[in-house]
């Protein structure tokens, strides 16, 4: 396990959509998912900011979503995410794979998610505002689609200085 480069804004691999784990490649799941912790908490580290990638941006085509909060980490392997109602938001989104760039974005405001644990146990959680944007915003990286994909309009993009100097 170690720190990963994260794949940037142009790189094809971001386009693709990644597979599905088998219950036979547990033991990749778990590197992913230890390179996935190595690389955002590196990330977080230099930048001061930081809470969640998918195994896309560090180049693994399969479908792991890592969320990190201070000392609690969640890994979510084969997430199929469901929308529990028709209720939208809109909101500023940013992506570690094209840093300083903000997209104006509407997402669902509350989901649910079924995902397999490391022990291939079926687990649920449901999200609301803030953490259902981020966990799409991750699950889209899944599918080869990138915040900038779903930008409400050709004017919904801005830069964020402050995060491109720190």
């Amino acid at each position: 396990m170690s720190k990963k480069p994260i794949l940037l804004l142009g790189n094809e691999i971001l386009y693709a959509r990644s597979v599905e784990i088998k219950e036979s490649e547990i033991a990749i799941a778990e590197k992913v998912i230890n390179d996935l912790h190595d690389t955002i908490v590196d990330f977080k580290n230099r930048h001061g900011f930081g809470r969640a990638i998918a195994a896309p941006q560090i180049g693994e085509l399969v479908r792991i979503i890592y969320f990190h909060f201070g000392d609690k980490a969640y890994h979510f392997i084969n997430p199929i995410i469901e929308f529990v109602d028709d209720e939208k938001f809109k909101m500023w989104d940013d992506c570690f794979s094209f840093p300083g760039v903000e997209v104006y974005v509407e997402r669902y405001r509350r989901c649910k998610v079924r995902y397999k644990n490391l022990k291939w146990e079926d687990c649920e959680l449901y999200f609301d505002d803030e953490l259902s944007e981020l966990f799409q915003h991750e699950y889209d990286h899944l599918d080869g689609i990138l915040a900038v994909q779903r930008a409400i309009d050709l004017k919904s993009f801005r830069i964020n200085i402050d995060k491109n100097e720190k």
